[in-house]
């Protein structure tokens, strides 16, 4: 439904945003989505690039008003879409990372294991859709791809979705990281949709190998760069002492939010509950938890007792960030085990705990994934190829999935 009072948001990536719908301007206001504005969207990332401190919230937006300009370039394109439709998959980008917990995917498992941030956005959204008397109900059907029109949720998620589409330009505005610049209008304007599948057409395939080209590195020099990976592991770390030590029955200041979720009075189970009160009271709790509560409660953990707290608190404060060193191959046991006893000797510890400061893993990066689902071609006589075929450049290299292994430990370890 159109608005009397429209409003216009000035976004630095697009430039200025129309919002003209009553049920997205109510989305907009409503205390779930603005606790967008207080999640980082790229978590513990402005760390290594001071400019990227944006947030989920004009993401959502971004993200909102490229499918419009998608919606408007397949109408005219004859594709019958209609004003419900549009509002339903506008607001499905809205929504589509409310979810989302402090400091993004940083501390995905941290916070509530056992449910992601897509399910838990689901979750709000049958929430706002009882709040809304079911206007959301399209919106949902389409976000869950049970809607008839397929091609509609392959604009919210697909390996050519508008969220992708957003978060590439943008976080490559914030960051300064030149590479992850993408022709996201070209690509839009490109779009349309055959057998119910959203395809792009053949003048546009070189704006797709440079999406693509420019998602894997932007992962690497971005999302998993040595150094962001270093400093999430150590806060995922810190949490889980807290956690540990909460159990024990020990005092573990903080934020009431936070305190919640680190005494495990909730649990992934609450937000599926049947009960209502149960379910409302985990939704309630986790839309106060933001990235302020993170932060603010590791300020007051400088100054725990525990060794192990304290120490990891007033490193990731001061950025103090653990040496983290990658490989094709697995960190050698013994290595890691000499790691840790200098560990155990440094801190005072026991061995058992040295693990907190001693955190070895492995990333993977995979571009494309053509088995998952194909960004097809469209070419003038009606055929489909997807980007790998019809690309005359190798994209092999992107559709592999490159795996590495890491190890992370304090810079004043010394090892033999």
């Amino acid at each position: 439904m159109k608005s009397s009072k429209n409003k216009i948001v000035n976004d630095p990536v697009w430039g200025f945003i129309e919002l003209d719908s009553d049920l997205h301007l109510e989305l907009i206001e409503h205390p779930y989505f603005q606790r967008l504005r207080r999640i980082k969207q790229l978590g513990l990332s402005s760390l290594v690039y001071p400019g990227a401190n944006h947030t989920r919230f004009e993401h959502a937006i971004g993200t909102m008003h490229l499918v419009r300009s998608a919606l408007d370039v397949l109408k005219k394109k004859g594709n019958k879409i209609s004003e419900d439709e549009e509002e339903g998959v506008m607001a499905a980008l809205l929504l589509h990372d409310i979810g989302h917990g402090p400091f993004s995917h940083a501390l995905e498992q941290s916070i509530v294991q056992g449910v992601s941030h897509e399910e838990l956005s689901r979750i709000y959204m049958d929430e706002l859709n009882l709040e809304m008397n079911g206007q959301l109900s399209m919106a949902i059907e389409i976000f869950t791809n049970r809607y008839p029109k397929q091609f509609l949720h392959q604009l919210v998620s697909s390996q050519l979705d508008m969220d992708r589409l957003d978060f590439l330009k943008r976080d490559s505005f914030y960051s300064g990281v030149s590479e992850g610049v993408v022709s996201s209008e070209r690509i839009i304007k490109m779009l349309n949709v055959r057998h119910d599948q959203l395809v792009v057409e053949v003048k546009g395939i070189y704006s797709v190998e440079k999406f693509l080209i420019a998602r894997r590195l932007m992962y690497w020099q971005v999302y998993l760069h040595k150094t962001v990976l270093s400093a999430e592991h150590m806060m995922i770390k810190l949490l889980q002492r807290a956690s540990d030590l909460a159990s024990k029955g020990q005092k573990v200041p903080a934020t009431s939010p936070l305190s919640m979720f680190i005494n495990k009075e909730i649990s992934a189970e609450d937000f599926r509950s049947t009960d209502l009160a149960v379910r409302k009271r985990a939704l309630h709790h986790f839309a106060y938890l933001d990235d302020a509560d993170i932060l603010c409660t590791i300020k007051g953990w400088m100054d725990h007792p525990d060794p192990i707290l304290s120490n990891l608190s007033r490193d990731l404060i001061d950025r103090k960030l653990f040496k983290i060193k990658l490989s094709p191959s697995p960190c050698n046991e013994a290595k890691i085990n000499n790691l840790k006893e200098h560990a155990v000797n440094r801190y005072g510890i026991e061995m058992e705990d040295a693990g907190f400061f001693v955190i070895d893993g492995e990333i993977t990066n995979s571009a494309y994934d053509a088995e998952a689902e194909s960004i097809d071609i469209l070419y003038k006589n009606g055929k489909l190829k997807d980007i790998k075929e019809a690309s005359d450049i190798n994209l092999e290299g992107l559709t592999k999935t490159v795996r590495k292994h890491f190890v992370c430990y304090p810079r004043e370890i010394i090892t033999s």
